[in-house]
């Protein structure tokens, strides 16, 4: 027994054998805390925050004095009608959009409303859209795209111009127009109402055409009263064999609310056969397979 009581103890190393006490319980040796000198702690936690305030302070002077400068400058301002810079009009008057600016007159160019005086330019009836932009240091440029108009419109006795959306327009002092003369649209109509006349006048205008071109010369004046009759004084074919002379008074024709290329044809076929048994007062194709053909007594 006493043997292996001395093998037991001897295959524990000395340094383990020695240890009687945990090494958990040693006393361990005191860590020394540091205290954070007053300037190290202003240079680690209070420097950093000024330098960012002083940046941000330098930062929005430079932002003051530039607004300041781009405001109220001499150099920046609107002083003068010609520094308004109006290009693509034909028909609306350049001084009639320079007016419009009249408000910032002696302002800088900063302060201008662009999009309040390009809403004022468009709403010009000639006005189909306009750019304004600023142009420094002391321009402002408009850019106008005009409508086009596609036919006269006939108001009592005075003559205006109408394009293809509907928008009446006033008739320029100027300017030399051929183009067909519609009525039955007016100021009453709504906008969208107006659109739809024309809508329907551009596709008569399309379909009689394929039939014989040049065919609107031989119309004198279409009235869109009625959305579902397209009214037309038409000179007749004069100049077509069988035609009788004498015969180039405008009639009144029907041509109802579509298939105008088909009614149109017949129209020219027939005319010579119908004006034989007198003068025709108004010509009706508005039915299926049947043609009205009124003769005056």
């Amino acid at each position: 027994m006493e043997r292996v009581r001395k093998v037991e103890g001897e295959g524990f190393p000395p340094e383990v054998q020695a240890d009687d006490e945990p090494r958990y319980l040693r006393r361990q040796k005191p860590v020394e805390v540091r205290k954070k000198s007053l300037l190290r702690r202003l240079r680690e936690d209070v420097f950093p925050w000024l330098r960012l305030a002083v940046l941000a302070g330098g930062a929005l002077a430079v932002a003051v004095l530039a607004a300041r400068f781009l405001l109220f400058s001499p150099s920046l301002r609107l002083t003068e009608p010609t520094q308004v810079e109006v290009v693509g009009n034909q028909s609306v008057s350049s001084d009639s959009v320079v007016a419009l600016f009249a408000p910032d007159r002696n302002h800088s160019l900063l302060r201008v409303p662009l999009g309040e005086r390009r809403a004022q330019i468009e709403a010009i009836s000639w006005v189909a859209s306009a750019r304004v932009e600023r142009i420094l240091p002391a321009t402002i440029r408009v850019e106008i795209t005009e409508r086009t108009p596609v036919s006269f419109l006939r108001a009592g006795s005075e003559l205006a111009l109408i394009d293809a959306q509907g928008v009446i327009l006033d008739r320029p002092s100027q300017g030399d127009f051929r183009l067909p003369v519609i009525s039955g649209i007016g100021d009453d109509m709504s906008q969208s109402e107006r659109a739809s006349r024309m809508r329907l006048f551009q596709q008569f205008q399309r379909e009689i055409e394929m039939v014989r071109g040049g065919a609107g010369e031989l119309l004198s004046e279409v009235n869109l009263a009625s959305a579902d009759d397209v009214q037309a004084m038409m000179v007749p074919p004069v100049g077509d064999a069988g035609a009788p002379p004498g015969s180039a008074q405008a009639v009144l024709v029907h041509f109802g609310a579509g298939d105008f290329g088909p009614r149109f044809k017949t129209v020219l076929d027939n005319y010579a056969q119908w004006a034989a048994a007198g003068h025709i007062s108004s010509i009706d194709l508005r039915f299926k397979k049947q043609v009205v053909v009124n003769h005056e007594r």
